[in-house]
């Protein structure tokens, strides 16, 4: 069983044993929360992605976390908004569960999340908190090896609409 929580702050701080980068499809590094982790991880990082060969949306791939308080980086891109009738919120739930099981076959105890798809891919924010909070909690096992969950929100904005949801 695990902890839910969420925290304002910067994602690329966060000491736990994986944090969620809301990459792109290439995983070659982009802006936003992406970029922001691959500068703080280092060159590294950038030269493990090139040999993952990318991600589909919704799916989600592992490396380590180089220089970040992180051990791991999980990479999963999310769908871009295009009105809600691409299949846009199954793909949002569908990263956070790839994520949490990435988590969990990599032994983590914690894991960081950054609020998904709602920079500029545009998901509606308060749709998307409430898909990955309800997404996140139904993935806590009695057997789960992961005990703290942690939603790194960049500003009070995004962080009322995650509470609101939990």
């Amino acid at each position: 069983m695990f902890e839910l929580t969420t925290v304002l702050g910067d994602i690329t701080k966060i000491k736990c044993d994986a944090i969620v980068n809301a990459a792109n499809t290439s995983l070659l590094g982009g802006g936003g929360v992406d970029g922001a982790i691959h500068r703080a991880a280092g060159p590294q990082l950038l030269e493990e992605c090139r040999l993952l060969n990318g991600c589909e949306t919704g799916k989600a791939k592992i490396t380590k976390g180089y220089n970040l308080p992180a051990k791991y980086v999980i990479h999963t891109p999310g769908p871009i908004w295009r009105g809600g009738k691409n299949n846009e919120e199954a793909l949002l739930a569908s990263c956070y569960r790839s994520c949490m099981e990435l988590a969990e076959k990599y032994n983590c105890g914690s894991i960081a999340f950054p609020s998904i798809s709602t920079g500029v891919y545009r998901f509606p924010l308060e749709k998307a908190a409430r898909i990955a909070v309800k997404t996140i909690l139904d993935c806590n096992r009695e057997d789960s090896k992961i005990s703290q969950v942690i939603i790194v929100c960049f500003d009070e904005k995004t962080k009322s609409h995650y509470d609101a949801a939990l």
